[in-house]
């Protein structure tokens, strides 16, 4: 079958690499020059199926509130009213229930799991290479309330028998020496030993070559402009290069999809949530982290990539807004300072920012619509990297009309619809 991946990120060059050894003829279309330019890019790094957890939680609203006062904010809401934004946060608020958030957290680690599995075969099978490590992740917080709160999420770790370790500070240096001279600020730790790290960026270009390797076409700096679609059917793709033609679509384009699909009546209800990240040289190995450490207070994650540090968090709903502030570039600074001390050069980090997109119940968007040959693979939040293979590996069966791994039947639009 002849297939169009329009998107040419973490998510849709994985679909197009399980959709190539399924045998299929795949061509992979993006506005910009190369894969994984924009929320690829530089991300925060962390492969973790033990964190996928839903910003749409109990709590999450008065928390919201309590953050507008905060020096160092991991929730930032834009004031200026947005009809698609007012409406995406009110289908946000309901799910900040237990009922809900037990419901989604469920779907994402599924989904997170078997992605972490499809990687580490797709690792062996072809030896690439990411400045990857299999060393966990470690998440640290610096108050008793938020440990003793931790039980409805050790529940959902153990019903889906994800291994975890409660660590008190000690082990937290013990597992993580950086953080000795930060001790004091710590209580407790929650270790999974299951999470990884990479450069996401690296990775999904090194699989980019490999899948031209295999016979996938990329056609890079070429603008997306409509899906054209007759009798309930897609019929094409209008780029700024002209009409092109498959036997089915997949629509890969992050935090852009609703808008192309909007034109078929598709409402996608997945909005940009800006994140930011620095990644400064290593310049006191004894101080640097050697995976992942999530601060849970600041929800920001400092990990380890080779000789840098990748230092990646906020949420910030405001729409498709590019700038980067320097309150902004102050919260990632002092995370990593606080906990890690001299370990990065600041003076040399880059900062960044990119647009996640979010569903409003946290799981991404993943298999068949009413169009019999669309199909979407998008939505996938802060997790995109960490879902990736999965994503792909999912929606690769779902096409070849296989049955796929993992439950995958309430991942796809059929669930807003």
């Amino acid at each position: 079958m002849k297939i169009l991946v329009l998107g040419s990120g973490v998510i849709g060059v994985t679909t197009a690499w399980y959709l190539a050894a399924d045998g299929h003829e795949v061509t992979v279309v993006d506005r910009q020059g190369g894969p994984a330019l924009e929320t690829s890019f530089a991300n925060a790094g962390e492969i973790s199926p033990g964190y996928s957890t839903p910003w749409a939680a109990p709590g999450i609203p008065l928390k919201a509130i309590k953050w507008m006062f905060s020096k160092y904010p991991p929730l930032i809401i834009n004031p200026m009213p947005e009809p698609r934004k007012i409406g995406w946060m009110w289908q946000m608020l309901m799910n900040c229930t237990p009922k809900a958030y037990a419901v989604n957290k469920g779907r994402m680690m599924r989904l997170a799991e078997y992605s972490r599995d499809c990687l580490m075969a797709l690792r062996i099978e072809t030896g690439i290479e990411y400045d990857a490590r299999q060393k966990g992740t470690l998440e640290v917080f610096r108050n008793q309330k938020t440990v003793d709160g931790l039980q409805k999420d050790i529940e959902v770790l153990r019903a889906e028998g994800v291994p975890f370790e409660m660590l008190d500070a000690a082990g937290c240096v013990r597992l993580e020496p950086g953080l000795a001279a930060s001790q004091d600020k710590i209580v407790a730790g929650l270790y999974l030993p299951g999470d990884e790290t990479g450069d996401c960026f690296i990775f999904t270009n090194n699989l980019a070559q490999m899948a031209a390797a295999r016979g996938v076409t990329f056609h890079n700096g070429v603008t997306i402009n409509r899906l054209m679609h007759d009798g309930g059917k897609i019929t094409g793709v209008e780029t700024s290069t002209g009409v092109m033609t498959a036997d089915a679509y997949v629509v890969a384009m992050g935090s852009y999809s609703p808008f192309i699909v909007k034109p078929l009546g598709m409402k996608l209800p997945v909005y940009p949530m800006k994140g930011y990240s620095i990644t400064a040289p290593i310049q006191n190995y004894d101080r640097a982290p050697e995976s992942t450490v999530m601060d849970e207070a600041h929800k920001i994650a400092i990990t380890r990539l080779g000789d840098r540090i990748r230092v990646g968090g906020m949420a910030e709903i405001t729409g498709f807004d590019r700038s980067l502030g320097p309150k902004r570039r102050a919260a990632l600074d002092h995370s990593l300072t606080d906990l890690f001390g001299d370990a990065g050069d600041l003076e040399k980090a880059t900062f960044w920012t990119g647009f996640r997109p979010m569903t409003p119940d946290g799981t991404p968007v993943v298999g068949s619509t009413s169009y019999p040959n669309l199909f979407l693979n998008t939505g996938h939040g802060t997790l995109g990297w960490t879902m990736s293979a999965g994503s792909g590996r999912v929606l690769a069966d779902v096409i070849s009309g296989r049955e796929t791994a993992i439950q995958s039947d309430d991942l796809a639009f059929a669930r807003y619809a």
